[in-house]
């Protein structure tokens, strides 16, 4: 799973924390969270503030 993939993040970020309301994460959280998927294999340093946006705004979908 890439950076790029954030539905599939997003879905993995929902099941792993089910009880985590996404608009409360912060950045920084949601970072680190991505980079703690077993699925994930990507560039720590390829995330920005819209790609983290992204897969916040597709996990909040995915509620």
């Amino acid at each position: 799973m890439k950076w790029t993939d954030t539905l599939e993040i997003a879905i993995a970020l929902d099941e792993a924390h089910p009880d985590v309301d996404p608009t409360r994460v912060r950045f920084t959280e949601l970072h680190a969270w991505v980079l703690a998927l077993p699925e994930f294999d990507d560039d720590p340093k390829r995330s920005g503030e819209k790609i983290l946006e992204a897969i916040q705004q597709a996990w909040i979908e995915e509620q």
